[in-house]
């Protein structure tokens, strides 16, 4: 049972964390997780634990001894490997007794030699990572001689040795990780092995398969129901197959394996890297061939030694909440390379890389230097050979109008289908998965194809996003936010009198030049004062005519008694978006300069103010602290605040409150009333509690 907010205390540090175990999971051979049903924050989760008790992780199936997942079933387990291409014949599982991995005293093992000089890195960072020529390798287990390395060092530390001697594969359920690290050892696999299986040669293709690839053009985008969409097949199938004859000539690196072994891109765009055609994947690892001037800290050789690096760098402080990011860094140019990059892999559904690109996005954006060396790059958390290999091809790429670019950059621009995925994905209302199937699915090409083939098929907020299109896409200039913010405080003031307070969160508040919607934070001293303040507010302005669109009304926070969002998800009103009461409405300003004079000409005459978008959120004062914080940061800023505290605290955080994960009860950050100064002293309040330094909003920029 959940204790009330107002009797709960916050709990000590020490007992907040998580229960140390003495699980040791070095004596395993490499281990691939699998990631089906799991979503990608708990899949880097898992592999962090694993990670941190010494488990050798690879990211190539294809050299796993050992394949944890959430699988039942062999046939389950066939079905999982024979996806990633990896094919197998099942064999007689080991013995019971060369199963058991329970590690015994013995003589100190044989000197191991190192395997992974990046241990300390983010995993997310890992996704991304490529074979590069400079020996960071993929993974350490890319050959026989590696394996063979551990098998004579690993028998020393209590794994059985037929666990490298043979070369079968096993499959094994979630449970024996869990409940090893309950018990503090690593139990027996009999009771836990799903599947066991010696890799074959793949199956060959048959011949009737070969003649209608050599018979039939390339169908890129399925027949559309406009001519338009017929047309861009045409004219885009032959470079479509020409690129993708030049990825699959190329050999494949572990990182691209990795991706396509997880499912986790669509799998028309599957063989598609958006680098150059003319420019193979494969010549990439000459970018990070150093040079006697980059080992002296500059690229041009004058003789400079490369600035100290700061001391998040040098402390290895991976989460972004604990480093300041401004919104204009040195390295801008590049990052908005990178960012080009990243919207690619989200438009084509690698949700792995993008989250790898915005954690390295986010450390390259606090680094306060301009960089010379991609040995910089390398050093900063998140970052690795891939991104300092990007960096130096960009460093030495040809300056096109003043800007230098990548290749994968201009692969992207230059593609139609890139360009039509992004025009939908401009859509408010319409995700990267949404566009994805409006030109995969339905052959949609443009918005008229929207329009005159799917209207009723669309969302109402989607229908909303589309009628609104350009007008959503012009900034907002500051005056016309502020303007914005002080119409709600008008309308909240007549509701609930002066006490209520507002907050502009959100890309203003971060100083953003021209933020794309308005986020306006309503709170009031008094709790019943933001009892179901919400629903009287937009009352009050679309009576007004402030309001053309309502697209969505929560009163969640309201229905639960305003209290922090629970840690168990107990129904629609406990979790998910709605942990604030909040709406989300398309604000038009209803007066203009000629109205009266247009509306007497003509009754129906139309309103020339543009459309804006805007959240409306409401918090009790005791929490306003945590409203403010998890509403002002960039994506990653806070995506990186929630693993800070979940990680470092053993607490759930969330705008609405902040609960710990072993007890469930509300830790009282803000007191049980809420702090007597402002709303930047509530917030400050918080990142105190959190044992975080102190950030202006304009240095969350995290990009």
């Amino acid at each position: 049972m959940i204790s009330s907010p107002l009797s709960s205390s916050p709990a000590p540090a020490s007992s907040s964390r998580r229960p140390q175990s003495q699980l040791d999971l070095s004596s395993l051979p490499p281990v691939f997780v699998l990631p089906t049903h799991f979503s990608v924050d708990d899949l880097h989760e898992c592999e962090d634990k694993l990670a941190e008790f010494g488990a050798r992780m690879t990211y190539d199936i294809h050299e796993a001894k050992i394949v944890i997942g959430k699988v039942g079933t062999k046939r389950r387990a066939q079905l999982e490997l024979r996806s990633r291409k990896l094919f197998t014949k099942e064999t007689t599982p080991t013995k019971p007794e060369s199963s058991t991995l329970n590690p015994q005293p013995r003589e100190p093992p044989l000197k191991r030699r190192k395997i992974d000089d990046h241990s300390d890195r983010d995993s997310s960072t890992e996704d991304e990572t490529e074979a590069q020529s400079t020996g960071h390798t993929r993974s350490p287990f890319s050959g026989p001689s590696s394996l063979s390395t551990l098998a004579q060092s690993s028998a020393g530390n209590g794994a059985p040795a037929d666990l490298f001697d043979d070369n079968h594969v096993k499959v094994v359920r979630m449970d024996w990780i869990d409940d090893s690290y309950r018990t503090g050892k690593l139990l027996p696999l009999k009771d836990y092995l799903v599947y066991e299986g010696e890799p074959t040669d793949p199956p060959p293709a048959t011949p009737p398969f070969k003649a209608t690839l050599a018979s039939k053009a390339p169908i890129v985008i399925p027949a559309s129901p406009s001519s338009r969409a017929s047309n861009l097949a045409a004219k885009t199938g032959q470079s479509i197959l020409e690129r993708a004859k030049a990825d699959a000539s190329n050999e494949t690196s572990p990182k691209e394996r990795r991706a396509g072994s997880r499912g986790s891109g669509s799998t028309h765009f599957s063989n598609r890297s958006f680098t150059s055609s003319t420019q193979p994947a494969t010549s990439k690892s000459k970018l990070l061939q150093r040079t006697t001037s980059e080992h002296e800290g500059s690229s041009s050789n004058d003789g400079k030694d490369l600035p100290p690096p700061p001391a998040w760098v040098k402390q290895r402080k991976k989460y972004a909440c604990e480093r300041a990011t401004p919104a204009d860094p040195p390295n801008v140019a590049f990052i908005n390379q990178l960012k080009q990059i990243r919207l690619a892999r989200a438009l084509t559904g690698d949700e792995i890389g993008v989250r790898a690109y915005s954690t390295s996005i986010a450390a390259l954006a606090a680094y306060p230097y301009r960089l010379q060396s991609p040995t910089e790059v390398t050093c900063l958390p998140g970052c690795d050979g891939k991104i300092s290999g990007l960096w130096k091809e960009w460093r030495d790429s040809h300056e096109d109008e003043g800007e230098r670019t990548l290749a994968a950059v201009q692969d992207a621009k230059s593609d139609p289908e890139m360009k039509v995925l992004r025009l939908f994905h401009g859509i408010w209302g319409v995700g990267a998965t949404t566009a994805r199937n409006f030109l995969l699915d339905r052959g949609w090409c443009e918005i008229d194809d929207v329009i005159e083939h799917g209207w009723s098929t669309l969302s109402r907020v989607q229908q909303i996003g589309v009628k609104y299109y350009d007008e959503f896409q012009e900034p907002l200039p500051h005056p016309e936010v502020e303007s914005i913010a002080a119409t709600v405080r008008r309308h909240a003031v007549r509701l609930r009198g002066e006490g209520v307070e507002i907050a502009l969160v959100g890309g203003y508040r971060r100083g953003k030049a021209d933020p794309g919607d308005v986020d306006v934070l309503v709170s009031h001293r008094q709790l019943e004062c933001t009892q179901d303040l919400v629903t009287d507010l937009v009352a009050s302005l679309e009576e007004e005519g402030w309001i053309t669109h309502t697209l969505l009304l929560s009163t969640a926070n309201s229905t639960r008694g305003q209290i922090t969002l629970p840690f168990i998800n107990t129904g629609s009103a406990a979790g998910g978006f709605d942990s604030l009461d909040k709406a989300l409405v398309v604000w038009q300003d209803p007066q203009w300069e000629t109205r009266e004079a247009g509306l007497a000409a003509n009754p129906k005459a139309k309103n020339p103010n543009p459309h804006r978008r805007v959240d409306i959120i409401v918090s009790p004062w005791r929490t306003m602290g945590c409203a403010v914080l998890g509403w002002t940061g960039d994506t990653t800023f806070e995506r990186d605040l929630r693993r800070f505290v979940k990680n470092e605290k053993g607490w759930k955080f969330d705008s609405s409150g902040v609960r710990d994960r072993q007890t469930g009860q509300v830790v009282l950050l803000e007191g049980p009333d809420g702090v007597e100064g402002s709303w930047a002293d509530a917030e400050r309040k918080v990142f105190e509690a959190l044992g975080l330094e102190w950030r202006e909003p304009w240095e969350r920029c995290t990009g």
